[in-house]
């Protein structure tokens, strides 16, 4: 019996010293078949999880084509020299070139990772940063600039120009108040500006920054804390506004890069869109402070027409059992849909994979609030 102690203590002790980092425990990565492996095109997709704010919970997870396999929580694993892992509050991601970049709002960096294998390059310095852009050789990042907190009197926000090679700041131009997503069409970057911390106060315009002077070259009035901002394949830019979450709903507006004018006005509710041909695959869940509820809907809206063409993009009656949904994305070649949902906030969310039709697939854990997708091709590797 007492041989056998021994052997269980050595058993547990090499267990710890194998799943720890120094004196900090280091999760492992777990793993899930969800999927025939298969090959598309497309090698898979990168998930960031957001997790909640103060708590470093920021996660990635990555779902293998090839394999079929979903691997949940891999940054901790695959950079054991991390103390902190990822960081707090994982904001936005997005692969250019042979990298991945992840915006970590509260942890004011971008961390630049391998696209292969998610493995840590460097990080970049930018505070309270919100989304990334990737063009021309550059990457751009929108930031708050200010501390993270409500504040009437924050300065404007702005956006960082980052070399992809040096991987170092170059340049930055000031544009509204606390900036959010941003898309480059005809030559310039059109970017949300939201005032979030200045709310009832918010900020109301998209500013347009010409690509070769990097300068403002006009703010486009729009609506009241804009966020979302997309572009189809004709160029054209969409631009969401959140409202107020009370007497104002949220609302779509198209602008004419080539005019540099909002030439529509799309009354639906949305939190986030993706654009995948001539469609925008639409989400909200409307919170309205006043009366203490929120609510989900679904939509598809054509682009040619600005019409919804379909209210419910979940078809088989599973819709009920996402009690949050915060991310969509479709995929590039088989048009399937992916929809997040962030549960309660504060534990594991899950992911839906439908068909094009609308009907369920799989559904996966993942981290704490599921968001940003980034779709990984072959010519993303080292």
């Amino acid at each position: 019996m007492r041989l056998i102690r021994h052997v269980i203590l050595l058993f547990v002790f090499v267990a710890i010293l194998t799943g720890c980092r120094g004196d900090i425990y280091v999760q492992q990565s777990t793993s899930t078949e969800v999927e025939t492996p298969r090959i598309t095109g497309v090698d898979g997709f990168y998930l960031i999880n957001e997790g909640n704010m103060g708590s470093n919970k920021a996660t990635l997870d990555y779902f293998d084509e090839k394999t079929g396999v979903y691997h949940k929580n891999i940054y901790a694993e695959r950079n054991p020299s991390k103390v902190k892992e990822l960081g707090d509050v994982g904001n936005d991601i997005e692969i250019y070139g042979t990298k991945l970049y992840a915006v970590i709002n509260c942890s004011h960096k971008v961390e630049v990772m391998n696209a292969s294998d998610a493995t840590s390059i460097t990080k970049i310095d930018i505070p309270n940063c919100r989304y990334v852009l990737g063009y021309g050789g550059y990457v751009y990042v929108s930031s708050y600039v200010s501390p993270v907190q409500d504040d009437p009197t924050a300065p404007l926000g702005a956006i960082f120009k980052v070399d992809t090679t040096s991987l170092k700041v170059v340049d930055r131009v000031d544009v509204g108040y606390q900036p959010e997503e941003m898309v480059v069409s005809n030559g310039k970057i059109y970017i949300a500006n939201s005032g979030g911390y200045r709310a009832p106060d918010y900020d109301r315009t998209v500013s347009v920054v010409d690509l070769k002077a990097f300068e403002v070259i006009r703010d486009i009035d729009v609506d009241i804390n804009l966020h979302r901002v997309k572009r189809d394949g004709n160029g054209m830019v969409y631009v969401s506004s959140r409202g107020d979450n009370a007497s104002i709903p949220s609302c779509l507006y198209v602008i004419d890069p080539t005019i540099d004018r909002v030439v529509a006005e799309i009354n639906t509710p949305i939190s986030d869109m993706w654009i995948h041909g001539d469609s925008a695959y639409i989400y909200s869940s409307a919170r309205n402070d006043i009366t203490h509820t929120t609510t989900v809907s679904y939509s598809i809206l054509n682009l040619n027409t600005l019409r919804v063409v379909d209210d419910k993009i979940i078809k088989d009656g599973t819709e009920v059992n996402i009690k949050m949904p915060h991310g969509i994305a479709v995929h590039p070649i088989t048009r399937e849909i992916y929809i997040t949902d962030a549960r309660n906030y504060v534990s594991s969310g899950r992911i839906h994979c439908y068909s094009p039709e609308g009907v369920l697939k799989w559904t996966q854990s993942t981290g704490e609030i599921p968001s940003q997708f980034a779709f990984k091709t072959s010519n993303a590797q080292n």
